[in-house]
């Protein structure tokens, strides 16, 4: 046992440590807005919600408005930090909330993908494998957290991969396809970990 309580999202042991011990200042940086929207009756699924459709707006954007579509991106990312806080401040955050976001930030991920694969900034091979990685690897870390052996450390490389975007456009160097495919190398090494994890504690369970 690595001390990490059970639950079945989407986070490494060592994610979760980090989330705790930077939990308060959060708390303390949103604690003008907290109260706000939850006078408004804002929830968390209504972030999350408003999170995704920013997030999936990058897709009607690009590549005609590509630096709209960045600046939804941002927004996302903005209102993806600000769900779990506010879930936590009305006693809402729960294994619901987590899959609901997790869900959430891969139909994001699948729709940045697709856009840029559309445009041509991405190989179909090249996105569509490191889509795939990505998912597995996701459903692997619930599985995994889930069984009480969550992996020690996960990349979260759908944020490099949107930094990467503005960084493109300005200096139009092509660096979305080589970062893609050394992301893609990095998961595929967690998500064959993560399943001889998981076969040998199946294994041992039908022992």
């Amino acid at each position: 046992m690595t001390g990490v309580q059970p639950t079945a999202d989407c986070y490494s042991g060592g994610e979760r440590r980090a989330m705790e011990a930077t939990q308060r200042w959060r708390a303390a940086a949103l604690a003008p807005l907290l109260p706000r929207l939850t006078a408004w009756r804002v929830g968390p699924d209504g972030v999350t919600v408003a999170s995704l459709a920013a997030g999936l707006s990058f897709a009607a954007l690009w590549p005609d408005r590509p630096w709209l579509a960045v600046l939804m991106l941002l927004a996302h990312a903005v209102l993806d930090g600000i769900d779990g806080p506010l879930a936590r401040h009305q006693r809402r955050a729960g294994a619901a909330g987590s899959l609901t976001d997790t869900l959430s930030d891969q139909c994001v991920l699948a729709g940045v993908v697709a856009a840029l694969m559309a445009s041509g900034w991405l190989g179909a091979w090249n996105g569509g494998l490191f889509l795939f990685i990505y998912t597995v690897v996701v459903a692997f870390a619930m599985v995994r957290n889930a069984l009480s052996i969550p992996y020690s450390w996960l990349i979260r490389p759908r944020f490099v991969l949107y930094a990467a975007l503005p960084l493109q456009l300005t200096w139009g160097v092509s660096v979305v396809p080589w970062l893609t495919g050394a992301l893609s190398l990095v998961l595929g090494a967690k998500l064959l970990s993560g399943y001889a994890a998981l076969r040998t504690r199946l294994r041992r369970a039908a022992e």
